[in-house]
């Protein structure tokens, strides 16, 4: 820890359950400031989560807005651009602090604005993201990323073709065929985690389709250092942007994700796209953690 700095409060929030034993856990430091990236890299690293928070000042732009922060997310390997669980799990522990309403956190992926309500009795927020794209993966990727998994390519969904997305970071999205598929989750660690790096990937975001709204969701996050991430909010909002720019999916639109059961820790995502908005919209309920 830097020198001559308090030690700084770290509490351990869960995001998208409202059961401290589901959803994504996330460490959130309200007060960041005089942590350096070492500081706060070796907090991320002690806590073992995929990814923590830190807040300091907001930057020049946003200092006139009420509630707004810089935010940085650190995994316990590296600083990732953009995580939503953690800013979910944030803005719940500032909302247990300062009310309800909406939050403005500035992210080395732009501006995210977060609104919280309290739905009979339980906290939930929604983060809005910046704006999405999907772009092509080249075939050998493709090849490299099944091999990694151990996924044979017959065992994928043709209606949702492979694609890598963005709504804060980038995603390789893949979908499963079955159920079944989705739960074998046994892949190999440092060739997935090369491939990552090299395509500059935060997740993959391993999906299976239910219904026509609701899906089950994996992401392996070898590139932080965990095996794999149990609720996705930057995913997730990355999916949102997957299926509407390929018309899987029209107009007003709610999907609901169903992550974290394969490991025990069960959450629920709501994805939100709205005509005419490009943005992305994901929120659930959250909770602090003993």
């Amino acid at each position: 820890m830097t020198t001559n700095v308090p030690q700084p409060e770290v509490l351990r929030y869960t995001a998208f359950s409202s059961d401290p034993d589901g959803g994504n856990p996330a460490g959130v430091v309200l007060d960041a400031t005089g942590l350096d990236d070492s500081d706060m890299l070796a907090i991320a690293a002690d806590l073992g989560y995929s990814e923590s928070a830190f807040l300091t000042l907001p930057p020049e732009d946003l200092e006139s807005v009420g509630r707004a922060f810089t935010i940085r997310y650190f995994s316990p390997k590296a600083e990732v651009p953009f995580c939503g669980h953690a800013t979910v799990a944030t803005a719940i522990a500032l909302a247990e602090r300062t009310g309800p309403g909406e939050m403005v956190f500035a992210t080395r992926a732009g501006t995210v604005r977060v609104d919280v309500s309290e739905v009979c009795g339980t906290l939930r927020a929604t983060l809005t993201s910046v704006e999405p794209h999907i772009e092509e993966i080249a075939a050998a990727d493709l090849a490299e990323a099944l091999a990694a998994l151990g996924w044979p390519a017959a065992d994928l969904d043709p209606a949702f073709p492979p694609r890598i997305a963005f709504a804060g970071a980038r995603h390789l999205v893949l979908a499963a065929a079955t159920r079944e598929r989705l739960a074998d989750l046994a892949y190999d660690f440092a060739r997935l985690e090369a491939l990552m790096l090299r395509l500059d990937l935060t997740t993959v975001q391993l999906v299976w389709r239910k219904s026509a709204t609701v899906f089950h969701v994996r992401d392996p996050f070898p590139v932080g250092g965990v095996i794999e991430d149990p609720a996705t909010g930057a995913a997730a909002a990355a999916f949102g942007a997957y299926v509407r720019e390929l018309g899987l999916v029209r107009g007003d639109a709610v999907l609901t994700l169903h992550q974290g059961e394969d490991l025990g820790r069960p959450g629920e995502l709501t994805v939100t796209l709205r005509a005419g908005d490009p943005r992305v919209r994901v929120g659930g309920a959250g909770t602090r953690m003993a």
